[in-house]
Formats: C-alpha cells, sequence, structure tokens
C-alpha cells in the first residue's frame, strides 16, 4: 500500500479531515496530503500513502490548475462565499444561498479580460487574513477571529496561465494555472479591487496538482464505500516524478541506497550517465523506485529519499 491516492475533494470538508476518513476506509495510519484544499473548494487532492509519505515535500510544490467562479459586487472578510452558506441540516454540508449580490453596473466581460492581463506572471501576493498562515506562530484565521490586526507576510507566486471563459450577471469564470503557494481567493479579492466594484471567490475547483488530475481522482465518498479494496486506485512509486531521470543501480548498488550510502559509478548499471545536477529516481533491476538522490561531489550520487 504505497504511492498517491487522488481524492476528488467534496465541498465542506477540510484538507485533514479528507486524511482522516481516508485513513478509516483503508485502515491505515500512514496517509498525508500534499498541499492542502480550502473547504469551500473541490477537486484533485492527492494523498500519499505508506512510503509515498516520503515524497511529499517532492510532490507539493508543483504548479496548480484551477476553474475559479468570481462573484463581483462585494468583497468579504473571508475573500470567498462563505458568508453565504447556510450548513444542511440533515448533512452538515455548505450549500451556497441564492442571493447574490448586485451585478456591478457597467461591468463587462471585455473589462475583465483587461484586469485578468494584470495578474499574469510572477508577483508579490497577500494570502487572506483568514488563512492558515502563521503570524508569532499564531494561525491567521484564529487571529482574524478574535479581530485581532492579521498582516499576512507577502508571497512571491507566478501565475502561468489566465483566461476567461465565461461573464455573465456578475459571475466571471476564470481558468488559470499558478504556482505553489498561489491563494485563488486573494486572486478575486484583488480582481476585485482592481476592476473598482469589489469581488469575491464563489467556488473552486482544482483540476490539477502537478502531474495529477482529475482523471485520476476518485470521489471521496467512493473511497469509503470500497474499503480497503480502494487501494486499487492507488498510484504506484513507480509512476511518480517521471520528470526526473531515472539511474538503474545493480544488485549491490540498490542495496547500498536502501542504507543511504554514497553511490559510486561501479553501483550503476552498464552505459548510464548521470546529471552533473538536479535529483535523480534510483531504481532497481525490476524498475522499482528505490530513492531520490543528488549528485554531490564527483563520481558520487547520495540518497536524499530513501524509500525501501
Amino acid at each position: 500500500m504505497n504511492g498517491v491516492l487522488v481524492a476528488d475533494k467534496p465541498l465542506g470538508p477540510t484538507s485533514h479531515d479528507v486524511v482522516a476518513r481516508v485513513r478509516r476506509a483503508l485502515g491505515l495510519r500512514r496517509i498525508g496530503h500534499t498541499g492542502t484544499l480550502d473547504p469551500l473548494a473541490t477537486g484533485v487532492l492527492p494523498l500519499v500513502v505508506g512510503r509515498a509519505t516520503r515524497l511529499a515535500s517532492l510532490l507539493s510544490g508543483t504548479a496548480k490548475e484551477y476553474v475559479a467562479d468570481v462573484r463581483f459586487g462585494a468583497a468579504t472578510p473571508t475573500y470567498d462565499a462563505d458568508a453565504r452558506m447556510i450548513r444542511d441540516p440533515r448533512t452538515g454540508a455548505p450549500v451556497l444561498l441564492a442571493h447574490p449580490p448586485p451585478e456591478p453596473a457597467g461591468l463587462t466581460g471585455e473589462a475583465v479580460i483587461q484586469a485578468l492581463g494584470q495578474f499574469r506572471g510572477t508577483y508579490w501576493q497577500v494570502p487572506p487574513a483568514y488563512s492558515a498562515k502563521k503570524i508569532e506562530g499564531v494561525r491567521a484565521y484564529t487571529r482574524a477571529r478574535r479581530n485581532e490586526p492579521v498582516t499576512p507576510r507577502p508571497v512571491s507566486v507566478t501565475v502561468h496561465s489566465i483566461e476567461l471563459e465565461s461573464y455573465e450577471a456578475g459571475l466571471a469564470r476564470v481558468r488559470l494555472s499558478a504556482s505553489a503557494g498561489f491563494y485563488v481567493r486573494s486572486f478575486a479579492h484583488q480582481l476585485g479591487e482592481q476592476l473598482g466594484c469589489g469581488a469575491h471567490l464563489e467556488s473552486l475547483r482544482r483540476h490539477r496538482a502537478g502531474d495529477f488530475t482529475l482523471a485520476d481522482a476518485v470521489p471521496l465518498e467512493t473511497v469509503e464505500q470500497e474499503g480497503a479494496d480502494a487501494v486499487s486506485h492507488l498510484i504506484p512509486l513507480e509512476r511518480l516524478l517521471l520528470h526526473l531521470p531515472g539511474i538503474v543501480l545493480t544488485e549491490d548498488g540498490a542495496r547500498r541506497a536502501g542504507h543511504g550510502n554514497a553511490l559510486k559509478l561501479d553501483d550503476l548499471l552498464s552505459g548510464q550517465k548521470v546529471l552533473a545536477e538536479g535529483q535523480m529516481r534510483l531504481l532497481d533491476g525490476s524498475g522499482a523506485l528505490v530513492g531520490i538522490a543528488e549528485l554531490r561531489e564527483p563520481g558520487l550520487l547520495h540518497p536524499v529519499i530513501v524509500l525501501v
């Protein structure tokens, strides 16, 4: 039971809630996620299972793709539609009320397109006050709920692509791809400021996280229904991080790598080239992923992550 289970996160639970529910379903404790999704967001949430938890740091820093519905006409303290939602008394799931703010007079799709151009590229983004960012050791949302001043530190983010898919009656659907750490809620809030009418994020669906897409995702309800059998949906270790070059080890080399020992050229199958820099996947003779290594000094590969 080692690999990545891509959950299709539903509306309502936190990412930590999803991890807890999958742990119960699979009967495993060693499960984590590679980057949170807000409770009011849905979509791709990769979960690392078993030894794949050691790869979480390499899987979490990847670009993400979203489809966001931005509602114009009113800003909110949380930068999303939380204030416009109620809880279903039967399921506890959040339900969006059907009364949006009035459509801003004169706002057009063309104006939105022009404003979106300001967000392409790399810039400094201020996370929402209601976020999990820590300020002097305290979560920002904790301070915000106490009505304490909250000024999260700006972070450098990159928007790789952004486009307007539709605009009607004050609601814009935007598709964007951005670096890890990008807050779509902050983007929606800033877009409203840019257009001078206020805005908030009404809904968000993550379509891709790194190499994982909705095509890989399994509904959380399905995982819970299948229980331990849901491990059949795991993406195995050998299919992870394929953008890194692979180095096949000899039997002795695989054994040395498993103990975290430095590897020499004699530990590699003949005829292979080692890159001068960057990380490499270490594979045994059967193609199983043994670990991740770096070339730190001439002629020596140092395992930085061991998976056996």
